[in-house]
């Protein structure tokens, strides 16, 4: 998109060409907000900067067992790494969630795939892609999943191994999030409504049905009418009888036979694979942010999706995981409700979402939009103990005459905050400190060598690195295969 700037008294915001109105001073900036001077140029490291040739050793030099996770609220960009770091991996594995995630990938001829359950590994024809045990598996999404690539010519058989284990997620535990985000009124949370909480609500207090219960048809129905009568006494809008559960069953019965071959015991499949040498890839869904544990509860998803997550999800031992890289956009988005302390309010933050086009892959819903958040970066590093980070969506910074940085939080009397907060009232009523950074009038979407990118972009780069410990060593500068960085 191309934008033309306009500057709002000391705060920069820009504006596509075909919007010409002064937008009011607050729509830039969350009122609580702090804005700091400028900061100094980092000197540059040019033993930073890998050559394009020196690309492949780098990849190539990544643990046996890796991971991508997410560092901000979801929507990241983690399908893209995925994909192009597939192409040096045996495996590519997702341990946590479900169908609320959304991975957007491109194959060579530049077609785009979004995919929900199916690991962003699949475009890559030798790469064996296996759905783990801490996934939630909803089998209409996932055999639609699966037509969709094999209509476009990509093949499936033998390639995608679904865990024995994982639980599986019905229809009606969709039904259940919308009644449940109903039932809290102006409190809800926003979910996507996949049905993901409820799922791995029915697993936890351990009445949910597993993928290996779908070889057991002969038990099969007393399992489900026992999770939907459950659902029914739970919820009035929740209609369930004796023909519900018949359909069901008649329906799943063909789901299984479908399912049976992409059926294994995967925790074997995983640990074989270690012990053969094969490298994995594991895909985080979500991020961080968004962890039941670590992220800005109850404003969270289900699962772990951060580090620990991986051996709880494939069956692995925390020995064996090696390198965790980070993704992490250039600016700050999040999807439903929540504390999100960088947010630009009004038409400031429409036109980063317009521009960065921030809507949901899983359920098209606008994303809320902000500065990059280096309090929430540094504690997910902290978290998951990332090797290096990729920066996404750099590109989409083109054109502003200044950038921010949120550096640190302060409380209401300007007292510092040491640490990313637990409690949301603190979040909600917090001062943000602010770097302010030159921006760059140039479209670096073509460039692929680090050394060709403006000078503030690379000061942009090295100045989050400074921040936050953890290297940069991919940056992301469009949303084909071939728009990356290596740094």
């Amino acid at each position: 998109m191309s934008f033309t700037s306009l500057r709002l008294d000391s705060n920069p915001i820009t504006s596509p060409k075909w919007t010409h109105r002064r937008l009011p001073h607050r729509s830039l900036l969350h009122p609580r907000n702090v804005v700091v001077c400028s900061v100094k140029s980092p000197p540059s490291s040019p033993s930073l900067s890998v050559a394009a040739s020196d690309s492949l050793s780098r990849i190539e030099s990544l643990s046996q067992v890796s991971g991508v996770l997410g560092c901000q609220w979801g929507d990241e960009g983690k399908g893209k790494l995925v994909d192009i770091l597939a192409q040096h991996f045996d495996v590519v594995a997702r341990c946590q969630g479900g169908a609320n995630a959304g991975h957007t990938i491109y194959n060579s001829e530049g077609k785009k795939f979004a995919l929900h359950l199916v690991p962003s590994g699949i475009l890559n024809e030798d790469t064996l892609c296996v759905i783990g045990n801490g996934v939630v598996v909803h089998l209409p999404g996932l055999f639609k999943e699966i037509d969709g690539l094999e209509s476009n010519g990509v093949s499936c058989e033998g390639r995608i191994l679904v865990s024995d284990r994982a639980h599986l997620l019905f229809d009606f535990h969709q039904q259940v999030d919308g009644l449940r985000e109903a039932e809290l009124a102006k409190s809800f949370i926003g979910t996507t409504r996949r049905g993901i909480g409820p799922c791995y609500s029915s697993k936890v207090i351990r009445n949910g049905i597993r993928v290996s219960d779908l070889r057991h048809m002969d038990t099969f129905p007393q399992k489900l009418d026992i999770l939907l009568s459950d659902a029914a006494s739970r919820f009035q809008g929740f209609n369930y009888g004796p023909e519900m559960l018949r359909d069901e069953v008649e329906i799943y019965k063909r789901f299984a036979e479908r399912l049976e071959p992409f059926i294994a015991d995967t925790v074997h499949v995983m640990n074989e694979s270690i012990v053969q040498k094969k490298k994995i890839l594991v895909e985080g869904g979500q991020a961080t942010m968004l962890d039941i544990d670590f992220g800005t509860y109850p404003f969270v998803t289900s699962s772990s999706p951060s580090a620990g997550g991986i051996c709880t999800g494939l069956g692995i031992a925390p020995r064996v995981v090696g390198d965790l890289i980070g993704v992490v956009k250039a600016y700050t988005t999040r999807v439903g409700s929540g504390p999100f302390p960088t947010e630009i309010l009004g038409q400031g933050g429409d036109l980063l979402r317009f521009a960065g086009q921030e809507f949901g892959t899983t359920t098209g819903r606008p994303r809320r939009c902000g500065w990059l958040d280096i309090v929430a970066l540094k504690y997910c590093c902290q978290i998951n103990g990332f090797s290096s980070l990729n920066l996404t969506k750099l590109d989409v910074l083109s054109d502003l005459p200044e950038i921010q940085l949120g550096v640190a939080y302060k409380q209401m009397d300007g007292t510092p905050i040491k640490s990313f907060p637990a409690d949301l009232r603190v979040l909600e009523q917090l001062k943000v400190e602010y770097e302010v950074l030159p921006g760059w009038k140039t479209d670096i979407s073509s460039i692929r060598n680090y050394t060709d990118l403006p000078k503030a972009a690379r000061q942009y780069v090295e100045r989050i690195e400074e921040l936050v410990g953890v290297p940069i060593h991919y940056i992301g500068v469009g949303p084909g295969r071939d728009a990356l960085i290596y740094k």
